[in-house]
């Protein structure tokens, strides 16, 4: 397992990672959902957050992007030596973060390319339009369609997609494959390469644990809120017994 967060290295000009977790404990209400979790991960990497369900995944991304729920209580995030823990959602977005939901949030009675533009309505932004069909033809093919009337598949692009449309620096993604076809989920992956290839971070919450892992360059799995394992997504798929205890693969 890797060495936990250096709380000493947490700030400007000696922070030692692109984006560091350390000792975040969040709550909804009066539940201790998130109990200190730390991690790093460095510049270009995708990283794996796993767990049985209740874990905590979800609420460590939602931390993240500095969501209102759940809220942090301790702790500290640091992206590119910003700390992000002091910050609104909407300021860690402009700082680069990009949370892609499970529910996708496509907004009814706008077009693919109304989606996508809508993201770009204020700075800093991202990915050109050209850019982005260049990533995923079919949402250039289909830009006049509504949104909301695509396939799963084709929606979770789009989300994927609004994100990019802004500057960012790291990928949130919550159940990406929630749903899809297996061809699908090889095509998202595939997509999830090239972005890492354009220098993008990425953390992928996903409950098909070895889609994840397979695409993955490290892992950390969590166990009722607490970080239980922290190192290589290939370790991780060739330890039977791990998976089988905190993963029930």
């Amino acid at each position: 397992m890797n060495a936990p967060f250096n709380k000493n290295q947490n700030n400007a000009t000696t922070h030692p990672a692109y984006l560091s977790v350390w000792e975040i404990e969040a709550y909804y209400g009066e539940s201790y959902i998130v109990q200190n979790i730390s991690f790093n991960i460095h510049e270009g990497e995708i990283l794996a957050l796993l767990g049985r369900n209740g874990a905590g995944k979800t609420s460590t991304l939602r931390t993240i992007a500095r969501m209102e729920d759940p809220q942090l209580k301790h702790g500290e995030i640091w992206l590119d030596h910003q700390p992000l823990h002091n910050m609104r959602s909407h300021e860690a977005a402009k700082a680069g973060i990009a949370l892609v939901p499970e529910d996708r949030r496509i907004i009814p009675g706008l077009t693919v390319e109304e989606n996508i533009q809508l993201a770009q309505i204020t700075p800093p932004i991202g990915w050109s339009l050209d850019r982005i069909y260049d990533l995923f033809p079919r949402l250039g093919e289909r830009r006049r369609q509504e949104g909301v009337t695509l396939s799963g598949g084709e929606q979770q692009m789009l989300s994927i997609a609004r994100a990019l449309a802004r500057d960012i620096k790291v990928l949130l993604l919550d159940e990406p494959y929630e749903g899809l076809a297996p061809v699908i989920v090889q095509e998202i992956a595939k997509t999830l390469n090239i972005i890492r290839d354009q220098g993008i971070t990425t953390v992928i919450v996903e409950q098909n644990a070895v889609a994840a892992l397979k695409l993955a360059d490290r892992a950390v799995i969590l166990d009722t809120g607490t970080v239980v394992y922290d190192g290589s997504a290939k370790e991780v798929l060739e330890d039977e017994q791990l998976r089988a205890k905190y993963l029930a693969i």
